[in-house]
């Protein structure tokens, strides 16, 4: 089975000032390069979507996985589809964030 991955707005703004901020301190090909890998990896999860750790301590199904040590994808899985909640890197406190957001 195949689950097609959908990101949220807040990640997607999320994944935007990474790029942001990646192009200003190095260049913009860096930072499309790093963030097209992100998007990718959160893309294969539609073929193995439990991997990562849970966190129900967290919110009931959240799931929470890395790319490249640095960043860190939060996520849940429905019947047929991965949301991708939020893209957290450079060691933001996504625990924090997410428990505000309730």
């Amino acid at each position: 089975m195949s689950y097609t991955v959908v990101f949220t707005p807040e990640a997607e703004a999320q994944l935007v000032e990474l790029y942001g901020y990646i192009a200003a301190q190095a260049s913009p090909g860096i930072a499309a390069r790093f963030t097209d890998g992100i998007v990718t990896y959160c893309e294969s999860l539609s073929t193995f979507p439990n991997r990562g750790n849970r966190r129900e301590d967290i919110r009931p199904g959240l799931r929470v996985t890395s790319y490249r040590k640095r960043v860190v994808i939060v996520f849940d899985v429905d019947e047929d589809r991965v949301n991708i909640i939020g893209i957290f890197c450079g060691g933001q406190d996504y625990e924090s964030a997410l428990l505000e957001e309730d």
